[in-house]
């Protein structure tokens, strides 16, 4: 903990602080954005975005992971929250701590229980499929107040000023950098100012409103902010602890997901190793300081952070700066931010929330494995049908039943040798010659209760194929595990072929393969013989000499 700030040197100083400043500008109309996302007031978003960063700075372990709302995580809270209170209440806020409280100890739990594998529990498709059914849920959300009415109707200076708040946004996007480059900023300077074009934006709006009567023709802002830093306590509804067990659960582990995705990211091209543990321990940490703070579930932001990275954060200190200046602008006069125009603010969000739209890995896994491809889309439709948790849920059973059924079915290939060589290659897919009383076959994956039977049906077929066949070499250089129910398939197997007049053989049993048979009689008892390589088996049981 703290190995970062024991071993600061000063040269780091100016980039961490250049971070802080340009994450901070980022932070406000993001974090009131997202906090709106999860049914909050505005000013919730800025009270997530202190206290969680600084607490992750102490026990995660990633140099430039920025911690605070992010837009699914939001969904997911409004999702879990709706059902029990109304948007903006009391009770609702006191729900959004709760649920940050309880995904937070959640999450130092798995922490201190080294559970950090979890984060391979979610393919990518899938991933890709529950962040695609997310964003569209969240656009279709600011539509009423981007349009300032429910559709088809619309509010046609809402309207305006929404459709011009997006279109600046996209040109922003596409030209901004280019444009800031020709006038001599180099290229990561001219990119960060790019990523700021959404606080020029609000800050536009709220002179709009401001100066041009925009309150008056009926454009809604975000009205009354109150100044001051939140106050440190936890306010719980005791009658709410076993209802939001489950959907905490869920939120901590797409926390988990999301923050590990942006941190991986990152770390690759810092040539940094992440401590998956300690990224548990400092998410945990974070979310307990939100619920602490008057905030509500946090995680780490790809977006944000990618921008803390390419603004020259060297370590977590450019995050604590950025909470230091967010605190500042909470203690300032607040009135400013009363005046900036919902239609600005929706219009930040769409445009926030649709690079979260994954297309190219549809593409992808559409040509590489149509299984993937569906999982993606199936996770999508959950999302989108049966909501987000059930969205989740889909998207794990997806992830394991898949695996499993891949498991399942292993690849199996009869090998043959290659002409004047000690090579053997699948006959399917090579010249190779095979011997009409031996039959080779090559498993490539583990044994398990899972496949055993599939493994021997698949022999059977062979040696049906192979009539005159009178030795079977199982060549398991591919096999890393055999557990117990394929130990009994495998003995009885050789049992049933030694009736026939088959040998069994074995050939390339791993290490750790051979030491969990020699504790079997499997060996003991096999018919035929236990050969160090293909090519040995292959001399021996056709009477030839190498």
């Amino acid at each position: 903990m703290l190995l970062w700030l024991r071993q600061y040197r000063r040269p780091l100083l100016a980039g961490d602080i250049t971070a802080g400043i340009v994450v901070a500008m980022m932070m406000v109309p993001q974090g009131m954005a997202y906090a709106l996302v999860a049914g909050l007031p505005p000013v919730v978003g800025i009270y997530a975005s202190i206290l969680p960063p600084v607490l992750y700075a102490l026990f995660g372990s990633s140099m430039t992971q920025s911690v605070g709302p992010m837009a699914i995580v939001s969904l997911m809270t409004a999702a879990a929250l709706a059902p029990l209170a109304d948007p903006g209440s009391s009770l609702y806020i006191v729900l959004a701590a709760q649920l940050a409280f309880i995904s937070g100890l959640v999450l130092l739990l798995c922490g201190v229980l080294r559970l950090g594998f979890m984060a391979s529990f979610l393919s990518r498709p899938v991933i890709s499929g529950f962040s695609n059914g997310a964003a569209i849920l969240i656009i279709w959300g600011q539509i009423t107040p981007l349009l300032g009415a429910s559709l088809p109707h619309w509010h046609l200076p809402s309207l305006v000023l929404g459709l011009s708040s997006l279109l600046f946004l996209w040109l922003a996007k596409r030209y901004l950098s280019r444009l800031l480059q020709r006038c001599g900023l180099n290229k990561v300077a001219a990119d960060v100012g790019a990523r700021l074009a959404p606080m020029a934006l609000v800050l536009a709006g709220i002179a709009l409103v401001a100066y041009c009567g925009l309150e008056a023709m009926g454009v809604q802002t975000t009205g009354h902010v109150p100044s001051g830093l939140p106050g440190l306590n936890l306010a719980t509804s005791g009658a709410h602890w076993r209802t939001l067990l489950s959907p905490a659960l869920l939120i901590a582990f797409i926390i988990f997901l999301m923050s590990m995705s942006a941190a991986q990211t990152l770390a690759q091209k810092r040539g940094e190793k992440l401590h998956t543990n300690r990224e548990l321990l400092g998410l945990g940490a974070a979310n307990v300081a939100s619920a602490l703070s008057g905030g509500f579930p946090v995680t780490g932001s790809i977006s944000r952070s990618a921008v803390n990275f390419q603004a020259g954060a060297n370590t977590p200190l450019a995050s604590i700066i950025t909470a230091g200046l967010l605190a500042l602008a909470l203690v300032a006069p607040t009135g400013w931010l009363a005046l900036l125009p919902l239609p600005v603010l929706a219009a930040t969000i769409i445009f926030a929330v649709a690079s979260l739209l994954d297309w190219d890995t549809l593409k992808l896994s559409w040509r590489y494995d149509r299984s993937d491809a569906l999982a993606l889309l199936a996770t999508t439709a959950g999302v989108l049908v049966l909501g987000v948790e059930a969205g989740v849920v889909i998207g794990v059973l997806l992830s394991m039943g898949t695996l499993i059924w891949r498991a399942s079915r292993p690849h199996i290939a009869v090998l043959g040798r290659i002409p004047n060589s000690e090579h053997f290659r699948n006959v399917e897919r090579y010249e190779a010659q095979t011997l009409p009383d031996v039959l080779l076959l090559r498993i490539d994956a583990g044994l398990f209760f899972g496949n055993v039977e599939a493994v021997t049906e698949r022999v059977e077929e062979e040696l049906h194929a192979h009539p005159t066949a009178r030795h079977l070499v199982l060549v398991l250089s591919a096999v890393n595990q055999i557990d117990s129910t394929a130990l009994l398939g495998l003995i009885e197997l050789n049992g049933a072929l030694s009736k026939r007049g088959i040998s069994l053989n074995l050939a390339e049993v791993k290490g750790p393969v051979m030491d969990r048979l020699r504790q079997s009689s499997l060996l003991k008892d096999l018919s035929g013989k236990l050969y160090l390589s293909t090519a040995l088996a292959t001399n021996d049981l056709s009477g030839s000499k190498a």
